[in-house]
């Protein structure tokens, strides 16, 4: 995210190390450990894998699981899920072949055939070796309308941080002469085939608080970084996660450049590019413009938004005209397309050439919503042909016509793809994955338990059909509770086979801070308020032991990244209530959240204990590092996490680790050194991250 050459990326970690030794408190001994790389560090890491590798690899269960798993990751029966691009499907895909993975194209008769037939246009593992480097695939952004010219990210080892090389889908190759991005947290658009917008660190050091680049520059093909023009300055004390600049497109090829400049990590500035200049669009600060279709900019609305006497919910979406917005962005006529009911949230949106595609879930279970845009600024509504009773996701919408794609799911029944003609209404299935485990004696089922203050929230189920009710059942509970994100059911191979499948109970709480009904369910938890989505967890947790399904014994938690920070609070809030408890890429350390890794950015969510004495008064006595106890009687954690994460960072995971150590404690550590903010920056990384998670739920509550 502060890099342009690696000289460049050295000088930064070192005024990292630096800055957080000067910044250290004098009762954290364990500071050191936020030197990411640092020989000392990656000593004590290499030190305590060993030791938790010794316990869960020597497990006689542990090939099994990480067979079966890898097995999983690598089936080449799974669904390959693509996107429209240049008249074409393209996909990326892993398997046992493709470690690293390939970007592949077909036409879309020959990817509705049960056996494409791919063609390679980019094979990241030949493509590393070449190089001699650790690429990891993130993603492409192509230039459209040819959409012949992509934009290529390349992580290294899976870093958040990027390289951006132009790539032709015609020739199969990297342009010769073409864009270049070196390495950093960087966002571009394409505003035509030959010019991009570029928010990146201009100079060394040009970055905002938060780590993240706040200047936007237009760059022509051809010209040297250092000729780009400047066309929008944020603040270097912004908050949130840097200036992005986007454009975009309907299908009729009118465009409009936006850069939003972020508050915070929800609220934001929405700017228009004109030949003026950039003017602010007089959007509420909880809303973004996310797409257009026949000329109507889509603005996804997550607040109350009042204009001429009207108001538009949280949760709704909202048109404005294209040629009223870039004429006079302060004073905007917008129409409602679509408004949430009181169990509806506004997932997604995306448009086909004509048609306005919208995710939403209806007391948590998937629908999606066709508008097509009519006269007078009004819209005609229809419901997309799907099943029922699952979760549903918009996987791509073409350009070019109103065909998508759209994915289905549920617990028990394996993913499968349709194709949908957004125009008709009409969709149907194109391919089904066959199924990884047995459900033939599973059921799903929806309970609802009560916090503390009373509020009903709904929790999924997943067990054998004749599970006695004796309060014996090994039980995993997982919630994640944060960034307005939605937890809905989901098939996964991993889970059912190496845990259900062995007789294991699967729960999934659908706890405040999430987005499963709409805004407010997220704001619930925000900031010094956030003590009641830990109660919502724990009151789940409680219901299923009151219903006499599982028990404290044979009780099991995991949650990953905020998900992490939850099952810290968990850990130590409620020990008696778990046996098992996994802890993986967290958030630990909410003292120094804003100065370990990208912790700054999401002051939105969590507050600052720098500038607000509530939040800090609140972490004080919650943040999990700060909440252990040397005498507390905590149940034996397995902590993960990653170094080349560079999102939470591993400092929280080490810190916490250290700790416990300190105290005498208990526990299993292990950091992958690759992967990201992810289990790993391959299917065989992930398969070892997700056997030594079951083996250590194995022995936790099976044996």
């Amino acid at each position: 995210m502060r890099l342009l050459t690696l000289s460049v990326a050295a000088a930064a970690l070192a005024g990292t190390a630096i800055a957080a030794r000067a910044q250290a408190p004098a009762d954290d001994p364990y500071i050191w450990l936020e030197e990411v790389s640092s020989p000392k560090a990656m000593d004590w890491v290499n030190a305590h894998n060993a030791k938790a590798q010794a316990v869960l690899e020597a497990d006689p269960r542990y090939p099994q699981y990480y067979n079966e798993a890898l097995a999983l990751a690598q089936a080449k029966d799974r669904i390959p899920f693509g996107r429209f691009l240049h008249g074409q499907v393209y996909n990326f895909w892993q398997d046992a072949d493709h470690v690293r993975g390939i970007f592949r194209r077909t036409s879309l008769a020959g990817y509705e055939a049960a056996s494409p037939a791919w063609e390679t246009v980019l094979d990241l593992d030949a493509l590393a070796a070449a190089e001699k480097a650790n690429w990891v695939y993130k993603g492409a952004s192509c230039a459209r309308p040819a959409e012949r010219r992509c934009l290529i990210s390349l992580s290294d080892g899976g870093e958040d941080a990027v390289t951006v090389r132009e790539f032709d889908l015609v020739t199969g190759k990297f342009v010769d002469g073409g864009f270049v991005l070196p390495k950093g947290k960087q966002r571009v658009g394409w505003e035509d085939e030959n010019t991009l917008l570029i928010s990146r660190e201009w100079t060394p050091g040009e970055l905002g608080r938060t780590g993240y680049p706040y200047i936007v520059k237009r760059l022509k093909r051809g010209q040297p970084l250092s000729a780009a023009v400047e066309v929008y300055r944020g603040g270097a004390q912004d908050g949130g996660y840097g200036v992005t600049p986007y454009v975009l497109r309907d299908g009729e090829n009118r465009t409009v450049s936006v850069v939003v400049r972020p508050i915070d990590t929800f609220n934001s500035e929405t700017y228009v590019l004109t030949p003026k200049g950039p003017q602010r669009v007089a959007i509420p600060a909880k809303s973004e413009l996310s797409d257009m279709v026949a000329g109507r900019v889509i603005v996804h609305n997550r607040e109350d938004w009042t204009v001429a006497g009207r108001t538009f919910p949280a949760g709704s979406v909202v048109a404005l005209d294209l040629a009223q917005l870039k004429a006079d962005p302060a004073h905007l006529k917008p129409t409602l397309v679509y408004a949430p009911t009181a169990r509806e949230a506004l997932q997604s949106v995306s448009a086909s050439k004509g048609v306005l595609l919208v995710d939403i879930l209806d007391n948590v279970r998937g629908r999606t919503l066709l508008y097509k845009p009519a006269t007078g600024g009004t819209w005609t509504r229809s419901v997309l042909k799907l099943p029922d009773n699952a979760s549903v996701g918009i996987v791509d919408a073409s350009n070019d016509d109103d065909k998508a794609l759209i994915s289905v799911t549920s617990f028990l029944t394996p993913p499968s793809l349709w194709l949908a003609d957004a125009g008709t209404a009409e969709a149907r299935q194109i391919k089904a994955q066959p199924a990884k485990f047995d459900a033939s004696n599973l059921v799903a089922e929806q309970f609802e338990a009560t916090s503390s203050d009373g509020t009903r929230v709904p929790y999924f189920l997943v067990h054998r059909r004749d599970m006695p009710l004796n309060g014996n059942n090994p039980t995993l509970l997982y919630a994640y509770g944060g960034f307005e994100s939605s937890m809905t059911p989901a098939y996964s191979s991993t889970t059912g086979k190496l845990w259900l499948e062995k007789g294991g109970v699967y729960a999934l709480a659908n706890i405040r801070g999430g987005g499963e009904f709409g805004p407010k369910w997220h704001e619930a938890g925000l900031g010094a308020k956030r003590q009641i989505i830990y109660d919502d967890f724990a009151a789940v947790a409680k219901d299923m032991i009151a219903r006499k399904v599982t028990s404290p014994r044979r009780l099991g938690i995991r949650g990953g990244s905020n998900g992490g920070l939850l099952m810290g609070v968990q850990f130590t809030q409620h020990p008696e209530l778990w046996n098992a408890v996994i802890i993986d890429v967290p958030l630990l350390d909410m003292m120094r959240i804003s100065k370990i890794a990208a912790g700054a950015s999401w002051e939105g969510e969590y507050g600052s204990v720098d500038k607000d004495p509530a939040i800090r008064a609140f972490w004080e006595k919650t943040s999990p590092y700060h909440a252990l106890r040397k005498d507390g009687r905590y149940p034996e954690p397995f902590i993960f996490t990653t170094t080349k994460d560079d999102r939470v960072g591993p400092q929280h995971a080490r810190k916490f680790a250290a700790r416990m150590e300190e105290f005498g404690l208990p526990f299993l550590y292990y950091e992958n050194t690759e992967g990201g903010h992810a289990a790993g920056a391959n299917l065989k990384q992930a398969a070892h991250t997700n056997a030594l998670e079951m083996v250590y739920l194995t022995r936790k509550l099976m044996d």
